[in-house]
């Protein structure tokens, strides 16, 4: 697969989750520096599913990864924050107020942003992490009768849906599925990253038929290779005492979930999973919530606050991102350095940040999996069916099939 990383400047701690709020007109306003090629990090595992008594020799199939993105340049961080606080699911106004307001807050954070970016090597890492779980994927469905392609498109910067839906097009699939990198599905999120896909696809006529994977919090590719981290994470901290263990995911403003949105019920689904998982009855354990900001009443307990009481405790902490699947700031800044800078203050005896699944072989093998499963259903699904969600979530994809309980 012939991927190029656009180098990238600067990525901002804000995204999609970190205002909840309204129509988006997103403008081209920088061009790609230099390429970087990007080599091939993951061996094929397992036999490909192959549909039975159906050719498909002669067919296409162009797989489409998805994720938040980030500026490429010191210049681009601002129309970056731009795009992202005049979308819709992001800053839920009339299109004129929210356009003003994006245009205040972008010129607002925009210093910051290239201050905290800096201390990660002044370039968002994301495009190039998510090129190197495409190219892993496509290896991973060499097996397959189809001719696969992988793209990725950047909800917020470059390469964004315009820019992607058109390579696709030239690619002429048969058959195109949405795959989100975001474990659990939010508006604000996989929502709105369908929702700008499908626009793009409707005016540029691309009209191949296309299924999308909403959402996998269970799935055993990605909770795999979490439980794979942390129990390293936990083995590291052993010595200083019995752990308690961090669950942290994204926060969400309480009226985006009041509003039916599935994010929260579907975290803690994957805290279920994963301390299931582990097997340790007397492991001592938290779901929290990170990355606050703004006067709106988050969902949490707060992981600062966590760390804080950990730290009153005198217990050790490893956190573990569980809805991320890429190092960034919120990861390598915001844990990283933030909390553990605030554990040594508090007196937390000993702390480990477990690192994101990233392109885990256990990981790219779930997600070729779910796929092959996306192939039968001619639908958006998730990784348990066409619907996980309970029916009190109106804001899931999927309109059918609710579950009752």
């Amino acid at each position: 697969m012939d991927f190029t990383v656009r180098r990238t400047g600067f990525l901002c701690r804000i995204d999609p989750l970190s205002i909840c709020g309204y129509p988006l007109s997103l403008k081209r306003f920088s061009r790609w520096n230099r390429e970087v090629p990007v080599k091939p990090a993951y061996e094929t595992m397992g036999p490909a599913w192959m549909p039975e008594g159906v050719d498909l020799s002669q067919d296409k199939l162009a797989i489409v990864l998805f994720n938040l993105g980030g500026p490429d340049t010191p210049e681009a961080v601002r129309p970056f924050l731009f795009n992202l606080f005049n979308d819709p699911a992001i800053i839920r106004l009339p299109s004129f107020l929210r356009w003003a307001i994006a245009q205040f807050i972008s010129r607002q954070r925009a210093p910051l942003s290239r201050e905290i970016y800096a201390q990660i090597g002044g370039q968002s890492n994301l495009l190039p992490n998510t090129l190197e779980q495409a190219e892993a994927l496509k290896d991973e469905l060499a097996g397959m009768p189809q001719k696969v392609e992988v793209f990725v498109f950047m909800r917020y910067w470059h390469p964004m849906a315009r820019e992607v839906v058109a390579r696709i097009k030239d690619f002429d699939p048969d058959r195109i599925v949405l795959l989100p990198l975001y474990p659990q599905f939010s508006t604000t999120t996989v929502g709105t990253g369908m929702e700008a896909f499908d626009a793009e696809a409707k005016r540029a006529g691309l009209t191949a038929p296309r299924e999308t994977i909403c959402c996998y919090p269970s799935h055993f590719g990605f909770l795999d290779a979490t439980v794979e981290n942390i129990r390293k994470g936990l083995e590291e901290v052993g010595a200083y005492g019995a752990p308690r263990l961090l669950l942290s995911a994204h926060s969400l403003p309480e009226k985006t979930v009041a509003a039916g949105d599935p994010y929260q019920w579907q975290v803690e689904q994957t805290s279920r999973a994963i301390v299931e998982s582990l097997g340790q009855p007397e492991l001592d354990w938290v779901t929290c919530y990170q990355s606050r900001v703004g006067p709106l009443k988050w969902i949490g307990p707060e992981l600062e606050d966590e760390v804080r009481r950990a730290g009153r405790d005198g217990v050790p902490v490893v956190i573990a991102p569980i809805a991320f699947v890429s190092e960034h700031v919120e990861t390598l800044v915001e844990v990283e350095k933030e909390c553990r800078e605030l554990a040594d203050q508090v007196g937390v005896p000993y702390f480990v940040r477990v690192p994101a699944v990233a392109a885990n072989c256990t990981f790219i093998h779930g997600l070729g999996d779910l796929v092959r499963k996306t192939l039968r259903q001619d639908a958006i699904c998730s990784d348990d069916g066409p619907r996980r969600c309970p029916h009190q979530f109106s804001q899931c994809p999927n309109t059918f099939g609710k579950n009752s309980h």
